[in-house]
Order: C-alpha cells, then sequence, then structure tokens
C-alpha cells in the first residue's frame, strides 16, 4: 500500500489473537500510531550498552523507533540520551555512528551544546556591530538558552545495558520488565564488565513486528534453520521452556541442548536436517558451558518492543530493532564478550558470532522468510496469518510445540492498540 492508500480496517475474526489480520502489518497510519504507542509513550527502548561508552565524551548514534538519538557519557561518567534534532532549525545535526565529542555543534548554524544536551553556545545572539557602532539582529532580549537546549530522554541503566524513554513518566525499568523477565535479563548481564566485540547491521524489508514474532516462535528453528536442527543446537525436542510478562508483552525462549546427537524424530522427520551435513571447521561446535548458564545452552529474550538479547551457546549480543516505515527495519546485532574472558573464549565468541547477522548460517534464514512474508502481507492485506499451534491462548510452556507466545503478543498489542 502507498502512504496515501485507504487503510484498511483491522478485522480479528475473534476476541483472540491465534488469527493475525494482514493488515496489522501493512498500514502506514496503523504504524505510526504503533511508534507513538509503544516507542515514544509508555515503554523503554533499548538504545545500546555503556561498554561502547566507557569514556567521558564518547558517544553512539543509535535510535529510539524511528527517532535518532545520542547516547553520550558527560564528564561526570553518567550517561545521557538526547534525540539527534537541533532545537534551533530541527537539523539531525550528528551523522557519525561513534566518536569522542567534547560538546555537539550542528553544523548549519553553529548552534552549541553540551554533553548533558544543555545549549551553551548561539553565534550572532547579539548581533553584530555595524559601521556606526550599533548592534543589528541578535536573538530577542528574553531568549533564554535554558529553555531551547536538546531533547532529554529519561535514562535507565541495569548490568551495563542502557534502555531510554521519551515517557518521563514511564513506570521503571525493573517494573516493565515484571520478575519473570527480569531474572533472565540479570542471567546474561550479572554485573561483569562487558567487553565489545563488534556489530552486524542491515535493513530488512519487513514489518518490524516479524522480528519480535520470529523470537516469540520456538519451533520453527528445527524446521527452517538446517544448521540448528543438523547439529543440536535447537531442536524441538531440546529440553525448554517457554515464559512471559505479566502484560505477555515480553518473553524468554529457554533451551538446552540435548544429547540425543542427530537421531530422532525431531530432526530426521524435516527437510532441513542434512545427515550429510559435514563442518570443514569443527570449532564451530566447541562449545564450552560456563557457570552462569545455570544449565540452559540457550536463551532468547525478547523485551518489547525494541530488542532481542540473545545467548545461543557461547555467543552473546543484542539485537536493536528500529523501524523504518511500516513495511522495513534496520536491525543491529552488537555482540559482546566479558572482561574477564581468556583469549580462548575471546576467539570461541567471535567464532560462534558467525552464526548470526546478515551473511550468518542461521540468521540469514530469517531475513529471507520476514521479506518473503510481508511480500504476501503486501498483496492481499485483507487476508489473515494463523497462529493456532498448541491452542487459541496465551501461556508459559514446557515445551517448544506452541504458538502461544505470539499469540500473547497480539493480545498486549490489541490492549494497547483499541484503547
Amino acid at each position: 500500500m502507498n502512504d496515501t492508500a485507504e487503510a484498511v480496517p483491522i478485522r480479528w475474526e475473534s476476541e483472540g489473537t491465534s488469527r493475525i489480520p494482514f493488515a496489522a502489518y501493512t498500514d502506514e497510519q496503523r504504524h505510526r500510531e504503533e511508534l507513538e504507542r509503544f516507542f515514544y509513550r509508555g515503554h523503554w527502548c533499548y538504545v545500546g550498552l555503556e561498554a561502547e561508552i566507557p569514556n567521558p565524551g564518547d558517544f553512539k548514534r543509535t535510535a529510539a523507533g524511528e527517532r535518532s538519538v545520542i547516547m553520550v557519557r558527560a564528564a561526570d561518567g553518567q550517561v545521557h540520551v538526547l534525540e539527534n534534532v537541533c532545537a534551533h532549525r530541527g537539523m539531525a545535526f550528528c551523522r557519525e555512528r561513534h566518536g569522542n565529542r567534547k560538546s555537539f555543534t550542528c553544523p548549519y548554524h553553529q548552534w552549541n551544546y553540551n554533553l548533558s544536551g544543555k545549549l551553551v553556545g548561539v553565534p550572532f545572539r547579539r548581533g553584530v556591530r555595524g559601521e556606526d557602532g550599533e548592534m543589528q539582529g541578535g536573538m530577542p532580549e528574553d531568549f533564554k538558552t535554558d529553555e531551547h537546549g536538546l531533547t532529554k530522554l529519561k535514562v535507565a541503566t541495569r548490568g551495563g545495558v542502557v534502555f531510554a524513554s521519551f515517557d518521563h513518566e514511564v513506570e521503571s525499568l525493573e517494573d516493565y520488565m515484571g520478575p519473570v523477565i527480569l531474572k533472565w535479563f540479570d542471567r546474561l548481564f550479572n554485573g561483569r564488565q562487558l567487553k565489545i566485540l563488534g556489530y552486524n547491521r542491515q535493513r530488512i524489508p519487513g514489518n518490524w513486528k516479524l522480528m519480535q514474532e520470529n523470537i516469540k516462535d520456538p519451533y520453527h528453528p528445527g524446521l527452517l534453520h538446517t544448521w540448528f536442527v543438523t547439529f543440536g543446537l535447537w531442536r524441538a525436542d531440546n529440553k525448554s521452556q517457554l515464559v512471559m510478562d505479566a502484560h505477555h508483552r515480553h518473553a524468554a525462549m529457554i533451551s538446552t541442548r540435548g544429547t540425543q546427537g542427530q537421531a530422532g524424530q525431531a530432526t530426521t522427520a524435516v527437510s532441513s536436517f542434512k545427515e550429510s551435513m559435514k563442518l570443514e571447521d569443527d570449532r564451530f561446535l566447541d562449545i564450552v558451558p560456563e557457570p552462569w548458564w545455570g544449565g540452559p545452552t540457550a536463551v532468547m529474550t525478547t523485551l518489547f518492543p525494541s530488542v532481542i538479547l540473545q545467548q545461543q551457546v557461547n555467543s552473546v549480543s543484542t539485537r536493536h530493532i528500529q523501524p523504518d516505515g511500516h513495511g522495513a527495519f534496520f536491525f543491529e546485532w552488537t555482540h559482546f564478550a566479558f572482561e574477564d574472558d581468556s583469549e580462548e573464549m575471546l576467539r570461541r565468541r567471535l567464532r560462534q558470532a558467525n552464526l548470526f547477522g546478515p551473511a550468518g548460517f542461521v540468521s540469514a534464514d530469517d531475513g529471507e522468510v520476514i521479506e518473503l512474508s510481508q511480500q504476501g502481507f503486501e498483496s492481499k492485506p485483507w487476508h489473515r496469518a494463523l497462529a493456532e499451534l498448541g491452542g487459541r491462548t496465551a501461556e508459559d510452556t514446557d515445551h517448544m510445540v506452541t504458538e502461544g507466545l505470539i499469540r500473547g503478543m497480539y493480545a498486549y498489542w490489541r490492549k494497547v492498540m483499541e484503547k
């Protein structure tokens, strides 16, 4: 649909959320409402890791929804998140992804801001002196720099992870996650100093919600991803647990790699299983259990609406969802390690990171199926998707053969969007 087309009404077939109208993915007006209700009001957005800005003056240009923001560490060590929009004429003044600055200056008219976003310099504020000695131009006498700083977001940090919100009345980050999800968050971000390994970035031509769905879909990895099912890292017969917060907006999928090897109905009965597939470098399966795992070999946590927290064996990363219109989103992986990792563990984490990213042995599949799904939605926006595996309601389970987490997310989506 183009932006001027008439919106296709969302008609749910029942009070439940097991049949999701395609129009939820295709309408630009509805997308704008989602941005306001999920990204700009009442919710926390992931913006980065403190380890990305270790020193005073360090900054990272990132995003909250479709709005460009800057995560920066001030001279006193405090982390600020500022909107990347000059208070003068609205220019997105910061173009670098990362850097170090003593202050920010808009190149258009040289308005200058300190690292907390306060306006500290305005060229020609008092005008210029003419040939007759009189001052010409300048800002009005009642102009106050304190009233024209950058928009500052509310900031919360936990375990080295930085979240921000345009809504300064938003609930605490801990209440936002809830105790069930907070447990799994703290398992990964347990106080150890983080070390940045690198990034993957891509733009996926699909609705942003599809990536949240993808990581709330526990059984597709054993069907879609040849790598996972063949080498046993994520299969439907693995010991598993699926949990949600009280609102059903966030979720964690917990899996423990089994000892079944390559045999069994959950593998050999699906076409993605390739018994003859062999690794040229078997170090990709050099998996070393770590004490902080507490058992599970993989935990994928979705914090609605903006981030996925990944532990897949020894690879750990965040995945940042940044919408770009109703039919696309930018997707950024930040791969990290821990400062006390051995050199051998660092190499292992880097090696296993090759499973993920735009060309990853696993994640390339997800980007492609999301694109093809969006194409289907756009071709018949009056139709609907089916999410009825495991029933029509949303509840925690101890198995992967369910779409309950997706139904839970859309129950929350309906609650917010239909107010």
